[in-house]
């Protein structure tokens, strides 16, 4: 019974991959190989805990909030990897569902890591940079080049470790090295195109290059005025002024005209629109206007003017402009002199807004005598 329970034993560590020879079995150094692994993690980790706990490094506060799960993976399937490819005849045998599992947790591994380092990367140049201020035009052209050229890298990168991961399978060896080859390339490519990928992947690299838009442009599409959220590689989130999102594919802004508010300059210029009555001292409401803009921290100083733009049956339309630093400046710019206009006029002119006149008959006889 205990003779057929070793058999038994020893056939299921020979199915894991070695045949133990006495004293050492190949299964338990690729327990060890793993172990150790993770003991490197831990070490790693623990060590670089420590100095971020000292002295912070926004690099290693970076690697480890991108890069930490791919890291404790790729460390034991490296050692996995080296323990299977050990060879030494007089204690291991190599077993071929060892190493081909190595090979692929390691493929699959490394890919992932050099992703998230890609990230990192991306994190690291544009760290300094502040997207949020619609000023800020070079920043923001600088992001958005980074992180598309990061994108269509990290886009690489997988096409490349999936080639790789299938030569390591005799079926799809032929496949993978297709897809490595220019003529692979190139029938991939016509295959995107078909699918309108590579029309979206070259539009993305214009917009890259020519800078149509940014991140964090204030846009007008589709009747919607919103904000450049996010570039990818075949579409673009526009972030509205609602909070909804609008997404769109990035041939949209190669192929259909829309408005860029901040392409070369964020300042802008609003309009007011009075409906007065004809007896109103236009003079006066431009005084006040350019006391108003005066006060409002939010007039850039660069625009002013008051002016009767048109006469209609029963009022003046009386227009005042007014410029801002940017479109959200400008929108809350016009709703205070807007405001503060209404409340002058009603206080100090009431008989200026839009009134009906009726003359009745006798007056008119009356005014004829």
């Amino acid at each position: 019974m205990l003779d057929q329970l070793e058999t038994w034993i020893r056939e299921l560590i020979r199915w894991a991959g070695y045949v133990p020879n006495r004293d050492l079995s190949g299964w338990v150094l690729l327990i060890m190989a793993v172990l150790a692994g993770l003991v490197v993690d831990v070490i790693v980790t623990q060590t670089t805990r420590f100095i971020v706990h000292r002295r912070p490094f926004q690099t290693l506060a970076l690697l480890k909030a991108h890069a930490r799960w791919a890291f404790w993976v790729f460390v034991p399937s490296l050692f996995f990897l080296l323990a299977t490819n050990v060879q030494s005849a007089r204690f291991l045998r190599r077993h071929p569902v060892a190493d081909k599992t190595a090979e692929v947790l390691f493929l699959l591994s490394t890919t992932w890591l050099v992703v998230k380092l890609l990230k990192v990367g991306e994190l690291l140049l544009i760290r300094q940079y502040d997207t949020t201020q619609d000023v800020n035009l070079s920043q923001r052209k600088f992001v958005t080049q980074v992180r598309f050229v990061r994108r269509l890298v990290a886009l690489g990168v997988i096409i490349i470790g999936s080639s790789l991961l299938l030569i390591t399978f005799q079926g799809s060896r032929k496949v993978g090295l297709s897809v490595l080859t220019s003529a692979g390339v190139v029938s991939v490519l016509i295959g995107f195109a078909a699918q309108k990928t590579l029309a979206n992947l070259l539009a993305g690299i214009q917009i890259a290059l020519n800078q149509q838009i940014r991140l964090d442009d204030a846009v007008v599409v589709e009747k919607e005025w919103g904000r450049i959220e996010e570039i990818n590689l075949t579409n673009v989130i526009v972030r509205l002024w609602d909070r909804r999102r609008l997404i769109l594919p990035i041939t949209y802004f190669v192929e259909t005209p829309f408005e860029n508010w901040t392409r070369n300059d964020a300042s802008i210029t609003g309009a007011v629109f009075l409906y007065l009555d004809y007896a109103v001292p236009v003079d006066k409401v431009r005084e006040k206007a350019r006391q108003l803009a005066e006060a409002d921290p939010l007039w850039n100083g660069e625009v002013f003017a008051v002016q009767v733009t048109d006469t209609q049956p029963t009022c003046l339309v009386v227009r005042v402009l007014l410029s801002a630093r940017d479109a959200p400046s400008a929108f809350d710019l016009r709703c205070h002199i807007r405001e503060k206009l209404i409340e002058f006029i009603r206080d100090e002119y009431p008989q200026s807004f839009p009134q009906t006149r009726l003359m009745l008959a006798e007056e008119m006889r009356s005014r004829e005598v």
